[in-house]
């Protein structure tokens, strides 16, 4: 599990917390590995992720197209990348529904995601992510 630094709002049982954490840490671990298909279990077939492009619009990328450019580039752990993954905040929205601020970085480019999670039927999965980057040197 990363370093957490956490707020939380609210309170979670323990099985949600860790449920959560778990969704979380396959998301973290396969951008990492470089493995979309862990990604694919952590994140609903609906999902999207949003950002600002340079000119100030809104960018959206369904999952799919997200999924596969990650297939189609090397993989931080092949490359020997540092891992920087770090849990800011675990915001409770509701019985079914957190906000889960985190660090994660591939090498020059350092991010910031905020991932909503939805409890389904199915169980915690990630319904949006919203991220921006940073390079650094």
């Amino acid at each position: 599990m990363p370093d957490v630094v956490m707020a939380r709002s609210g309170t979670l049982d323990a099985p949600s917390l860790s449920a959560i954490q778990s969704v979380v840490q396959t998301y973290l671990d396969g951008l990492y590995e470089g493995d979309a298909d862990k990604i694919a279990a952590a994140f609903h077939p609906q999902a999207d992720l949003r950002s600002v492009r340079a000119d100030g619009t809104l960018a959206v990328m369904p999952r799919a197209e997200w999924l596969a450019m990650l297939r189609s580039r090397p993989a931080p752990a092949a490359q020997s990348l540092a891992r920087h993954d770090r849990i800011l905040s675990i915001d409770l929205a509701g019985p079914d529904m957190v906000m889960v601020k985190l660090n994660c970085a591939i090498p020059p480019r350092f991010f910031t995601d905020c991932l909503v999670l939805l409890k389904l039927a199915e169980g915690w999965r990630v319904v949006s992510k919203v991220f921006r980057s940073d390079t650094r040197g």
